[in-house]
């Protein structure tokens, strides 16, 4: 039994669908053109960038933050000071001595030396990671402020999205997407 649709000896029959098939091939043209139009407007997205980390080193508790910083991390050094003090103290001693001592003494100085070295490297990493937590949790309010200021200024603008140019490279960029003097005026900063 022969499909009376599809029956290309009727050249009646195959004209028609040939005629459908070019307006649905037409339709769906212009509706993928609508697409691609569309996505395209969407594509036009307003892009904006700031200097974040010179936004939040403009902010006046960043100086009170810096100097608490400072403070804290003074304890450390100090201490590692000592330590090192300690380290030239005993390694002098052991210059000037090593050639008076037996071998198992000078075996000992030399393991107490690498000791202190290591007790040092040791104690310099735990205050490097500690003075990072001491700051990032400071520095935590004031960046979440920052954020929110550089938000609220890219929905009143209409950006789409904000680069931290302190953190990018902007090879190009035009003046008027610079967002650093919208938001400082939004934080009240001068």
């Amino acid at each position: 039994m022969q499909n009376k649709f599809f029956n290309y000896n009727n050249p009646t029959i195959f004209k028609h669908r040939t005629r459908e098939m070019k307006k649905l091939f037409k339709v769906a043209l212009v509706a993928l053109s609508m697409l691609f139009v569309g996505n395209f407007a969407q594509a036009q997205s307003k892009i904006g960038y700031i200097n974040f980390q010179m936004l939040v080193s403009q902010m006046p508790e960043a100086k009170t933050i810096k100097s608490q910083i400072d403070i804290y991390q003074k304890q450390f050094i100090d201490q590692l000071t000592v330590m090192n003090n300690e380290l030239q103290t005993k390694g002098q001693e052991f210059q000037k001595t090593s050639t008076t001592m037996t071998d198992a003494v000078r075996s000992a100085k030399q393991t107490e030396l690498q000791d202190i070295q290591k007790r040092m490297q040791d104690y310099q990493n735990t205050a490097q990671q500690q003075v990072d937590a001491k700051t990032n949790e400071l520095s935590k309010p004031l960046i979440d402020r920052a954020r929110a200021a550089v938000t609220a200024v890219a929905k009143e603008r209409g950006y789409n999205y904000v680069l931290d140019s302190s953190q990018t490279t902007l090879i190009v960029s035009p003046e008027g997407d610079d967002m650093l003097e919208p938001v400082k005026a939004k934080l009240g900063l001068k």
